[in-house]
């Protein structure tokens, strides 16, 4: 979450700031709860005064006794039950500031490109040429079926709409996708995590999803309130809270952590979106960059997360671009994000497939996550970043794409091919 005191103290400029990322972001009621708490905690303090020197006079009193001191006491009760009350209202106040908090989002950096939609996001860099067929091209869903590798009928037979059943080839390239790439990361000097697949609520609000985007969760119906677990959206949320309310000692950053996990999200509100295939599913599969940064070197350290989830596509041969999002299309607790997106010739489009993100303090304020730059002194606040490295399934959809032959057959890329046996192609059978 902003840090309350820049808030109350830059209110205008901060106002302007969140305004860039479009209409709708109002922070005068952060602004009116933070001087009625200002009120109150003044008051506090002045009927504290008061208090002690009421304390004072009924020493003196005491030696004499009499209706004075009764008085005096009655008083004393008097001004102890107001501080209570007012101390009480302040709780309230300081938790309905807390809560209101909460729903603001990130300030977007100063290097973040000024927009109102994706359609404003610049394209940083392309990677690869579009791969070039004598045949027209067909979706990933289409040639995956052909292949008897995916079954989107029984898949929602079994559970529903938006979500699939990869079998025999299918099932085994994904498989060897995830190892593939988390044996890439650990190159690069991540360290493999396999975390919860429930986390509780405190998890979910620290790094954003909650309060604000509690309806696009699913989670666990539970006796009493607060008791309930969150499937998670993205490994970002156990890997990030693995330090939640710690102080990380001197020497230990930076941290870079890599997990696989399946993610679940409900996609409330894009129903009617990228309803064929693997693209928009209420189950998929992830690997996922975290790492834990000092302040001054965090916008490098997301130039080189970036250059990781990259590596992932220029590996398989994948043809994609970069894209940096502007101010209108950037994520509720970013700050700054680069998009890689990957060509899909089926489509004729490009569509995401890894979103890797600067938050800033943002995660830290909300997690408590702190590290201490050097023995003895006071603990700061990290900077926390993270990205897909890769979105599995799409991933997989981009290979059907791009390696599809006339025939209806796909080749492995060659790098795949170590982990599925030295297999190099899927035919159908």
């Amino acid at each position: 979450m902003l840090d309350l005191r820049e808030v109350l103290a830059n209110f205008d400029e901060i106002q302007r700031r969140l305004a860039l990322r479009g209409p709708g972001i109002d922070l005068e009621p952060v602004r009116e709860l933070g001087e009625r708490r200002r009120r109150l905690l003044t008051e506090v303090q002045e009927l504290r005064t008061e208090q002690k020197q009421a304390n004072e006079r009924m020493r003196v009193l005491a030696k004499e006794g009499g209706e004075a001191l009764a008085r005096a006491r009655e008083e004393l009760r008097q001004l102890s039950d107001r501080i209570k009350a007012l101390e009480e209202e302040a709780r309230k106040v300081e938790s309905e500031l807390e809560n209101a908090l909460l729903f603001v989002p990130n300030l977007p950096s100063e290097q973040t490109p000024v927009g109102r939609s994706d359609a404003d996001n610049p394209v940083v860099r392309v990677w690869g040429e579009k791969p070039v067929f004598d045949f027209e091209p067909r979706p990933h869903d289409e040639i995956a079926q052909a292949l008897g590798i995916l079954d989107m009928e029984r898949a929602a037979k079994i559970s529903g709409a938006r979500f699939s059943v990869l079998r025999g080839l299918g099932a085994k390239l994904e498989r060897a996708l995830i190892s593939f790439m988390l044996d890439l990361h650990a190159r690069k000097g991540y360290e493999e995590v396999s975390p919860p697949y429930l986390v509780n609520r405190a998890s979910m609000t620290g790094t954003g999803q909650l309060p604000k985007f509690e309806e696009d969760a699913f989670k666990t119906a539970e006796a009493e309130p607060g008791d309930e677990k969150f499937l998670v959206p993205t490994a970002e949320v156990p890997l990030t809270n693995l330090y939640r309310e710690e102080v990380i000692e001197p020497g230990a950053l930076p941290i870079k952590l890599c997990a696989y996990t399946p993610c679940f999200r409900r996609e409330a509100g894009s129903y009617g979106r990228d309803t064929r295939g693997l693209i928009r599913q209420h189950q998929f599969h992830k690997v996922e960059l975290v790492q834990f940064v000092e302040p001054e070197r965090s916008m490098q350290a997301l130039e080189e997360l970036t250059a990781d989830a990259e590596e992932v596509l220029r590996q398989l041969g994948l043809h994609y671009r970069v894209v940096e999002l502007c101010t209108g299309d950037l994520g509720f607790a970013a700050a700054r994000t680069y998009d890689l997106e990957v060509w899909l010739p089926g489509q004729n489009a490009y569509r995401e497939i890894s979103s890797c993100s600067n938050f800033g303090d943002y995660q830290a304020r909300r997690a408590q996550i702190r590290y201490r730059p050097a023995p003895g002194e006071k603990p700061r606040l990290l900077h926390t970043l993270n990205g897909s490295g890769l979105a599995v399934g799409r991933t997989l959809v981009a290979i059907l794409e791009q390696y599809q032959r006339a025939d209806g057959s796909v080749e492995i890329p060659q790098v795949l091919r170590p982990y599925l046996g030295g297999i190099e192609e899927i035919r159908a059978a």
